[in-house]
């Protein structure tokens, strides 16, 4: 079993901007990159703009890593979600239990469930105002 957190920024459509920079100013590395446009089952009404966002981008930061991604839409982000805390499990149940834990007295965000780049992810916001996001990384 693993546990760990990991900062996630979340920018108004200058993720690939930002991943350039973080690229220069402290040698990050890509790990990953997912579009919105590439993502499964997105509406085909996207405009070629927002298909080109970054939906979920993860780098190697020294022995950590930072997550990245872009507002769909355009759409303004809320006080204090631009940074957020990804708590990350190898383990689907044991990302729920947080998941449902945090959830209490809160505010669910986004519920958790299977996405296309996690095997189970939910976004909530404890009763003291701070926004986690649960991720499962199965180990391969």
């Amino acid at each position: 079993m693993t546990l760990k957190l990991t900062p996630y920024i979340t920018l108004e459509g200058r993720v690939k901007e930002a991943i350039q920079f973080y690229e220069q100013a402290i040698d990050a590395e890509v790990l990953s990159i997912m579009t919105y446009g590439e993502m499964p089952d997105m509406p085909t009404t996207f405009t070629d703009d927002l298909s080109s966002l970054v939906a979920h981008a993860k780098l190697k930061v020294g022995v950590t890593e930072l997550m990245l991604s872009d507002t769909p839409g355009g759409s303004t982000i809320e006080s204090g979600k631009r940074v957020t805390i990804c708590i990350t499990t190898n383990e689907v149940e044991q990302s729920k239990r947080i998941y449902e834990a945090l959830r209490q007295e809160g505010q669910v965000n986004m519920p958790f469930r299977e996405e296309p780049f996690s095997p189970g992810f939910g976004d909530v916001t404890d009763k003291f105002g701070v926004t986690f996001q649960i991720y499962t990384e199965l180990e391969q």
